[in-house]
């Protein structure tokens, strides 16, 4: 573990996290055990993590197949007009009249809905021979964020709202909280990933902020569940062993895998580049 929580000045703070290469968190005012929201590591060379290419942090997760589609779920995808989706859809082993809400293809931008049979939006292609190892490449890619060495654990103890975060691997044992926006700062190369045993909140109109060159296809959040509440924007891959909710008006760059259903409400999901 790199973390290293201290009560002293500032400077010193910075001073030794540039000499150590380490994470320095600073205690707060009044004689709190608790850190300040902004974490020092992105002001370092935020060196956790052993990752394979150019990059820092845990190396990227690989995600195959189902890295061709923006929303992947396996019991049903649910939306609320109007949304806008860009990217590829895919469901299974659900048939495709557990798709709803996208009837007409008109909210899906290149109009590509992946089903294993002949029901479900018109826009609809069957290949049950793609999705079946897409759905296995999806799982492949949780089980693989899930495995990864954690850097650092328990970090706010599950509250990061108005953190900023260097690229790294971070586990809860428990849920997370995103009630204000969260940063991450870091180059194009820079990988996040994020264990999270059970839910994971981002509180309207709260921000995944990425700042430096940082990318979403580099950011994973591993996790139980996922609810982003309304008008709230995320970034990253969303690896959820169960549902997926998006309230009204959130919106997401990155993709959103599901291993039961995904529900939208009137949501802006976006591929990344």
């Amino acid at each position: 573990m790199k973390t290293l929580q201290r009560k002293f000045s500032p400077i010193q703070g910075i001073i030794a996290a540039l000499l150590a290469g380490t994470v320095v968190t600073i205690a707060g005012c009044g004689g709190s055990d608790d850190p300040v929201a902004v974490d020092i590591s992105v002001l370092t060379a935020a060196g956790a993590g052993t990752g394979t290419g150019a990059g820092r942090g845990p190396a990227p997760v690989v995600l195959g197949g189902a890295g061709d589609y923006v929303i992947l779920a396996e019991s049903g995808i649910t939306n609320v007009p109007t949304s806008a989706i860009t990217g590829k859809i895919g469901l299974s082993a659900a048939t495709g009249a557990s798709i709803t809400g996208l009837d007409d293809c008109s909210e899906i931008v290149g109009q590509v809905v992946h089903t294993v049979d002949n029901t479900g939006p018109v826009c609809r292609t069957v290949v049950p021979l793609i999705l079946t190892p897409a759905i296995g490449a999806k799982n492949t890619a949780y089980t693989d964020a899930a495995g990864r060495a954690p850097d650092y654990t328990e970090l706010g103890a599950g509250n990061i709202g108005g953190r900023n975060l260097g690229p790294a691997t971070y586990k809860w044992s428990s849920a997370l909280l995103i009630p204000t926006n969260v940063t991450l700062t870091g180059g194009p190369n820079d990988v996040w990933i994020f264990q999270i045993a059970q839910g994971m909140t981002v509180a309207s109109g709260a921000q995944i902020i990425l700042a430096g060159g940082a990318l979403p296809q580099n950011v994973y959040w591993q996790t139980f569940s996922a609810e982003f509440n309304t008008t709230s924007q995320i970034k990253g891959t969303v690896l959820s062993q169960t549902s997926i909710a998006m309230k009204s008006g959130a919106s997401i760059t990155g993709r959103l895998f599901a291993g039961t259903a995904t529900t939208l409400i009137q949501n802006v999901v976006t591929a990344p580049l």
